[in-house]
């Protein structure tokens, strides 16, 4: 009977310990969430018609960000951007990345847009992994934004002469901090494709996740030589974006880890061009509140302050020490965090981008 009692009493105070620090973290995030609004930029005398590219964590965050920015907003499908240019008239044509869902006749439409005196950028988001593709895509365009780094050079070797550097953001609308049911809760949370260097950071980390709580999604994480050890943790397929979110908050941790850029492993970086810049996943686990550890790129300290505002890893040993760490010092995992939103919605909002954007091409 009194180990029933001391049973019970222990799961009490345990309980009782996680709920003040949920409480902690509500409450901070929302305090931030509430003071850090970005606020609305004077609208540039400009009228833009903007193709989204069909990626839903970014297309809605960039539009709204352009109602934001200027006079007038179109929005038109990729098959029909040169008939919606015709009629509108726009000032500029943005293209959010130009590939995958586009037609085979882009760049004739491109070319139609231009014809009418209308200027045309385009916004890649997929490199470097793509320049098999966007070496051809960019020429065509007035000016070309690029979120990495090493594209630059290439893009003006090939003719471009109006290039410019623009990292990508979050659409904090929608990625934000939310209190998460216990179903999404996880000690330690992944989600993407199992490319490569994935697998073999993954298996590699297999032996210390087995120790704790783990939420995996994406696809081709069969691809695990630790699969069946790791399967109970891995849903496969694609995980919708709101369901991510909701996978973000309730995670203690999440990790962010950069697909390879080895031409012919998983991309078409037929170039073989280095990854320099973040993924705008930096952004979106950060905008949730969550503390992330996630591999180096060369300009995240433009962006973040490692250490301070998210943590880094660079091998297997490195991670295993650092999730060992924050998993046991709570008050030092939640200051990250808020720091890393606090960050976020001071600096890269989308709001914040299309101002910037805004600015370089002179709407």
């Amino acid at each position: 009977m009194q180990t029933k009692e001391h049973g019970t009493a222990r799961a009490s105070r345990a309980g009782n310990a996680s709920g003040y620090a949920d409480g902690l973290r509500d409450g901070a995030c929302e305090y931030l969430v509430r003071h850090l609004q970005p606020a609305a930029p004077p609208k540039r005398d400009c009228a833009v018609l903007y193709v989204p590219q069909g990626f839903e964590a970014i297309d809605q965050g960039v539009i709204e960000a352009l109602r934001r920015t200027v006079r007038e907003v179109y929005v038109a499908e990729a098959a029909r951007m040169a008939e919606h240019a015709s009629l509108v008239r726009p000032d500029w044509m943005l293209v959010l990345n130009g590939l995958h869902v586009f037609p085979p006749d882009h760049l004739e439409q491109v070319d139609a847009v231009r014809s009418l005196g209308i200027r045309t950028a385009i916004w890649f988001a997929d490199d470097p992994y793509v320049t098999a593709d966007t070496m051809y895509i960019a020429p065509r365009y007035d000016a070309v934004l690029t979120h990495e780094l090493s594209t630059i050079p290439m893009y003006r070797e090939r003719g471009c002469a109006n290039v410019h550097y623009m990292p990508l953001a979050v659409d904090q609308a929608r990625f934000k901090p939310m209190k998460a049911e216990a179903k999404y809760r996880s000690d330690i949370c992944f989600i993407g494709q199992a490319f490569w260097n994935r697998v073999e950071m993954f298996d590699a980390i297999a032996p210390y996740l087995k120790t704790r709580k783990v939420f995996i999604a994406g696809g081709l994480w069969d691809r695990l030589r630790s699969y069946k050890e790791l399967k109970r943790f891995i849903r496969p397929g694609w995980l919708p974006v709101e369901e991510s979110i909701k996978y973000y908050n309730g995670a203690r941790i999440v990790i962010n880890l950069h697909r390879t850029t080895e031409a012919g492993k998983d991309n078409k970086n037929v170039l073989d061009l280095p990854g320099r810049s973040i993924n705008p996943r930096t952004y979106e686990i950060s905008a949730c509140g969550t503390l992330q550890l996630t591999d180096t790129r060369e300009d995240l300290p433009q962006y973040y302050s490692p250490g301070a505002e998210l943590e880094t890893f660079g091998s297997a040993e490195e991670l295993i020490a650092k999730l060992d760490h924050y998993l046991t010092h709570e008050d030092e995992r939640r200051a990250i965090a808020l720091r890393g939103l606090r960050r976020t919605l001071a600096d890269h909002t989308y709001v914040r981008r299309l101002q910037q954007i805004a600015e370089v091409l002179g709407w």
